[in-house]
């Protein structure tokens, strides 16, 4: 019996002193006062041709660090606890696999992006580095749609491990 409420009073100490993290559903656990994120357009120097790049990128963002954990999307830098920011830097879509024939049966997105990441207290960046995404699509069936799909596919990366930096400092 005094076992059993032994154990149980340090599973409720566990329980109590892990208080002071926010959990979100990703498992990723968010410090104290850190609520809001703001995530302005990357610009987009990549002569990608694509018009809608820096908003693709901006959705993958938002997806991850609002929509999958507790923090909210802040409207301005100043309203911010933290910010993601950065710049889209490459774009390229080239063959990666040669038939017999010598066509491309496979043909790769690459994506490039300088991000940092913040905290809008501190002076410096917590990181200030380069990201890159690449995806796989088969240009003879659909290429225009196989190559918005493939950029998609890259920017997912790229905001999956921006994400993933972010909260290996939680």
């Amino acid at each position: 019996m005094a076992f059993n409420r032994s154990i149980i009073a340090l599973i409720l100490i566990a329980l109590f002193s892990t208080s002071c993290l926010r959990y979100s559903f990703t498992g990723a656990s968010i410090p104290d006062g850190v609520n809001t994120i703001f995530i302005p357009f990357f610009p987009d120097q990549s002569n990608s041709g694509l018009g809608d790049l820096s908003q693709r990128l901006n959705d993958a963002l938002i997806e991850r660090f609002v929509n999958q954990s507790k923090l909210q999307l802040a409207n301005n830098e100043s309203d911010a606890d933290a910010v993601i920011s950065g710049v889209i830097t490459s774009y390229s879509n080239r063959p990666f696999s040669i038939t017999g024939s010598e066509q491309a049966d496979q043909n790769q997105v690459q994506i490039g992006v300088r991000g940092s990441f913040k905290y809008t207290g501190d002076e410096e960046a917590l990181w200030n580095k380069n990201f890159n995404g690449n995806f796989t699509f088969d240009p003879t069936e659909d290429p225009i749609n196989g190559e918005r799909d493939a950029a998609n596919g890259a920017l997912q990366q790229i905001a999956n491990n921006m994400f993933n930096d972010a909260v290996s400092n939680w």
